[in-house]
């Protein structure tokens, strides 16, 4: 189970700001500790997760609340990662903690406060840190937006975009169209070393490509009728 821990929240629009960067992502137990009154505002910001506000639970300290839920993993958050003078600080990036995490047991996602973030007295209560590279200028986010991203990062390996007919082109089907590819390149007449590169610029370029079993396929029927091409004007040369 995974628990959103907001520290101290000192404005009650946060509150309902995160209740709903929350629910974009299916989560929906907030813990707070130690808040401002909860008003109007808190509901009115959080639209369709005012029911995440409702259900929010309420500690009067990190500590307490890490012992009662029988936390696994507690992970915080910092704007200010430290280096190796500071093993208390050395922190993760939100990529890193989502390759890393047990979601098996129950986790703290805990953000500090709006001004201060989280003491240090905070940060060595929890057994990770993860900090979202920013620019020196402001390397400071808002916590909404330091979650979403958190949370994002999280979310993206559960959901998927499945579209009706549009399937990624298989390794395989890659491999085809290399082939007919080094098959063209043979025929340019190009020197080896460059005949080398060309096949090897192209591999490149198809492995990184995003591209459906449908876009292969047409690409191999072009790349066919290329290689037929050039096999003919091969042929006529010759007469």
């Amino acid at each position: 189970m995974i628990y959103v821990v907001f520290v101290e929240p000192e404005s009650p629009g946060n509150i309902g700001f995160l209740a709903r960067t929350m629910k974009n992502f299916g989560l929906t137990n907030l813990v707070l500790i130690n808040p401002c009154e909860l008003k109007n505002e808190s509901y009115f910001q959080a639209m369709h997760a005012r029911d995440v506000v409702s259900n929010s639970v309420t500690y009067d300290s990190l500590e307490n609340f890490l012992i009662d839920a029988k936390i696994d993993s507690a992970v915080g958050t910092t704007g200010t990662a430290g280096g190796s003078y500071n093993v208390a600080r050395i922190a993760v990036s939100p990529e890193q903690l989502a390759d890393s995490i047990n979601y098996q047991g129950n986790v703290a996602l805990i953000f500090g406060r709006e001004g201060n973030g989280l003491s240090n007295q905070e940060i060595k209560l929890c057994d990770v840190i993860v900090s979202i590279p920013t620019h020196d200028y402001y390397p400071i986010l808002n916590i909404t937006h330091a979650a979403a991203i958190i949370f994002y990062e999280m979310f993206k390996r559960e959901k998927s975009y499945p579209v009706d007919g549009l399937e990624a082109a298989t390794k395989a089907e890659k491999e085809s169209l290399m082939i007919y590819m080094e098959d063209i390149i043979q025929k340019l007449g190009y020197p080896t070393h460059k005949s080398k590169n060309a096949s090897l610029v192209f591999k490149r370029i198809i492995e990184r490509a995003f591209i459906s079993g449908r876009e292969a396929h047409t690409l191999k029927g072009t790349l066919r009728r290329i290689n037929a091409r050039i096999k003919e004007k091969g042929n006529e040369g010759e007469k």
